[in-house]
This record gives structure tokens, sequence and C-alpha cells, in this order.
């Protein structure tokens, strides 16, 4: 049962809390290398970043067969997996900021969460590297869910949280997130530092944009 005085911010995490576009666009370039696929721009490969893998690959190529864009999905995995075990990964760092946003808002007693095109693993070792991970109360990942801007990320970290919808807000650097929490009826707050403009969040339909890190807190209560 919801409680209406639990207020609930789920984060994205790529583009939005971690700065990850190295390492995706690198295994993205590999696997459709070695598939012998003309590997995009990566000003278009930034564009599908939040997205679930087999998704992105329909976005990125969307001439090819669904079979096409499962194996290049999973070909990116395998090429990400291996650059993580070889230690060829590029440092994902946290925006600069963003643990003492984090931090302050745990304070401010909010509940925190995570909705990710991520896999689990991933969200895990990333949440753990940057010793963030105690401070969300729910993690929901592409292994369990639909591909944003499907909302049931966002309802399921409701559920999960025993939060209340009209206390809960999705924050995001890319439409599919503002488009998520708008299909899932929750405030949506873009944030300027990721990978799709401030343009695109608004017409998608943020309730507000966060130009600064530390401008984030004041855009997470309803006015």
């Amino acid at each position: 049962m919801s409680n209406p005085t639990t207020k609930l911010a789920i984060f994205d995490c790529d583009g939005t809390l971690v700065d990850s576009q190295a390492n995706i666009c690198r295994a993205v370039e590999e696997a459709l290398s070695e598939a012998r696929v003309e590997v995009p721009s990566r000003d278009r490969i930034r564009r599908i970043v939040g997205l679930s893998l087999v998704e992105a690959m329909q976005a990125l190529l969307p001439d090819a067969a669904d079979v096409d864009h499962r194996r290049l999905a999973q070909a990116y995995k395998d090429k990400f997996f291996a650059m993580r075990t070889s230690g060829a990964l590029a440092d994902e760092p946290l925006f600069d900021g963003i643990d003492a946003i984090v931090e302050q808002l745990a304070g401010d007693g909010w509940m925190l969460g995570v909705a990710t095109g991520k896999s689990d693993r991933g969200l895990d070792h990333i949440l753990t590297a940057h010793g963030l991970k105690h401070h969300f109360v729910t993690l929901q990942t592409a292994d369990r869910h639909p591909s944003k801007p499907h909302p049931s990320m966002i309802a399921a970290a409701i559920a999960e949280a025993g939060a209340d919808p009209a206390r809960t807000v999705m924050i995001g650097d890319t439409s599919f997130d503002i488009l998520m929490a708008v299909n899932a009826g929750v405030r949506a707050v873009g944030v300027a530092w990721g990978y799709h403009p401030t343009e695109e969040l608004v017409a998608a339909g943020a309730h507000g944009v966060a130009l600064a890190v530390a401008d984030l807190p004041h855009h997470l209560e309803a006015r």
C-alpha cells in the first residue's frame, strides 16, 4: 500500500548519475564493426543511450531484421563484458556533485531508486564502485522490464518503495526518461548534462530541467 508521505526520486543511470558514453560508444562500435555493419557516428550512438539493447539496435539499424537486432544486442553485451573483465573499460565517473546530491536527498527524506536500460550486473557494478548502492531502495533494470519509454520500471519502483505516485519524480537526461515518466503519470525532471538536448526534454514533457547538478533538488518538488 502506498504512503502519501513517501517521496520517491527515481534516477536514470547513464547520462544522469554517471558519464558512461565512452564505453557505450566503444562497445557499439566494436560489436558492429566485427559484424561488418556500418558503424554510425558517435552522435547517433549517444542518441540511443537509455534504451534497452534490442531497441537501441533497432533505432540504430531500422532496416535490419529482428534476428540481427538481437544478435547485435548480444554482441554488444559480450564486448562490454570483455572490456570489463580485461580492464579495458574507461572510467565511468559520477557527474560532478552527484554523490553530494544523492546524500542530500536521502537526508531530506527522499526514498531513492534507479530505472535504467542497464542490466542488473551493470548497475550493481556502477553503484557499488561509487559507494552509492546503499542509498537506493529500488533498482529497476532492462533485465526485468520493457524498454523505456514503457512505464513498467516506474510502476515497479513505486510499488517496491510503497510510494505515492503523486510524490514520485523521474530524473533523466533523455526524452526516453521523460516520456516514461509521462506514461507513468509522475513528475518528470530533465538534466542538462546528459545525452539529449534540453529542448527535447521540454518537448517530451519535462516539468523542469536542471541546468546544473546543484540545482536538481529545487526541481523535484511539484509547484
